[in-house]
């Protein structure tokens, strides 16, 4: 009890200069987005809708003239909007946020982005830095004085539900003009603006799942990012994984771009030793022959059909803390597949039947992804209007072991209803030892 109190004490002026600068955001007009992750449970309202939320997000609005904070909580199958007067909304985050209820909350304003973040021990500390997003920061600051941060800095403060959705990343960065996403002012070409809503989803996607992870959790908060990237070519999401880890998050992160095509690997080179960016790397490889000296976030975008089998099992092997995979073609199953006799009117059309193989493929790489640690999440990567290869495989290190025994049972009853005889990440993983036989 003495330790809790204590706990309570050291916690009770860093939560207090949280609310603070939190009420000043929103009284001032300057609150542009209030993120809350890693949640912790414990809260009854949030349980009782799902205890795998993932993370909330809180922005001004006005209702009915009347100003309102919108809280909108991210499940990994849907979202929840809940709209509550500001005094209601700061007093139910105050509680939130006394309980620990989330490891961590980042506050961003035009100027400046606070962290709010708690130890295992529960003891909170409160970091003030520079926003990621420095495009609206430079509008604030050229402003003329006296001019409104709305004014100074258009979309980045409108407190409508029509606001410009959130980027992750800067349009002005050198890397994305030097690969050919924007002009020499940093506007996005309209012919790559498919690509730049590829590229912000890829970075909102692994955001969630590093805020997850252990990655995030103090000491390794702390540690350097080790990010391969296969199948990179031209490099654009790992370019963009590399600048939004060093620039925005100031993670010391290590991203290796590897790629089969001489002249890609040359070009991202180019653009590299060009920009003198510290901590990246392009290198000529395959995953199947490729050995990382140290691999904490692994990505494996459009591996063709048991390439990405081989990628996952590169991950899983290295103790990857992220694993990333958006697979392309599904070539293994396939012909090994029996029509069950419910299913075989149905099967006998050939899209359909490539469609169950597709699911049955990706579905069995996520079961053995749990299987061998992982929380796992199949789901549509971006929207069908970008690309066609649109499916990702995210799995997340869980911090601590548990029975794979009914997860193994699921995997033998499928293959056995089905006929599937080989599956590659199945057969690599047992040859390591890393499942049961």
């Amino acid at each position: 009890m003495a330790a809790d109190r204590d706990v309570t004490e050291f916690n009770a002026p860093h939560l207090a200069r949280f609310a603070d600068l939190l009420r000043q955001a929103e009284a001032s007009g300057r609150l542009q987005q209030l993120l809350l992750v890693a949640y912790q449970g414990g809260v009854a309202d949030i349980d009782e809708l799902g205890t795998n939320l993932q993370r909330v997000m809180v922005r001004s609005v006005r209702l009915r003239d009347q100003p309102h904070l919108s809280f909108l909580l991210r499940f990994p199958t849907k979202d929840i909007t809940k709209n509550l007067p500001v005094a209601d909304a700061l007093a139910l985050l105050a509680i939130w946020l006394e309980q620990g209820a989330f490891r961590n909350a980042h506050l961003h304003t035009p100027t400046e982005e606070v962290q709010l973040a708690f130890s295992k021990k529960g003891k909170a500390s409160v970091r003030v830095g520079k926003p990621s997003n420095t495009e609206a920061a430079r509008a604030v600051e050229s402003a003329a004085p006296g001019t409104p941060a709305a004014v100074a800095a258009p979309g980045a403060l409108a407190p409508g539900h029509n606001r410009d959705k959130h980027r992750f990343l800067d349009p002005s960065r050198p890397f994305l003009h030097e690969l050919g996403v924007t002009d020499a002012q940093g506007h996005v070409l309209p012919t790559m603006s498919r690509k730049w809503k590829q590229i912000n989803k890829f970075i909102e996607v692994f955001a969630a799942a590093l805020a997850r992870s252990p990655l995030s959790q103090p000491p390794r908060d702390q540690a350097p990012i080790h990010v391969v990237d296969f199948g990179s070519g031209k490099g654009y999401l790992t370019f963009a994984i590399h600048d939004w880890l060093r620039h925005t998050m100031h993670r010391d992160a290590h991203v290796t771009g590897v790629e089969l095509r001489d002249e890609l690997v040359q070009l991202c080179q180019r653009v590299i030793g060009k920009l003198q960016l510290e901590g990246m790397d392009y290198e000529q490889g395959d995953v199947r022959a490729y050995h990382p000296a140290a691999l904490n976030v692994m990505i494996a975008l459009h591996a063709c059909d048991v390439a990405t089998d081989y990628a996952i099992h590169l991950g899983i092997r290295a103790g990857a803390d992220i694993i990333m995979c958006s697979p392309c073609c599904h070539k293994q199953i396939r012909p090994q597949l029996l029509s069950p006799s419910p299913l075989r009117p149905i099967l006998q059309h050939g899209i359909h039947l490539g469609q169950e193989a597709e699911m049955l493929t990706d579905g069995l790489r996520a079961l053995l992804l749990e299987a061998a640690g992982y929380d796992t999440q199949v789901f549509e990567f971006i929207s069908l209007e970008h690309t066609n290869k649109n499916k990702m495989i995210l799995a997340v290190k869980r911090a601590k072991a548990s029975s794979s025994e009914e997860v193994v049972r699921q995997i033998r009853d499928i293959k056995a209803f089905y006929g599937i005889q080989e599956q590659c990440l199945e057969q690599l993983l047992k040859a390591d030892g890393l499942l049961p036989a």
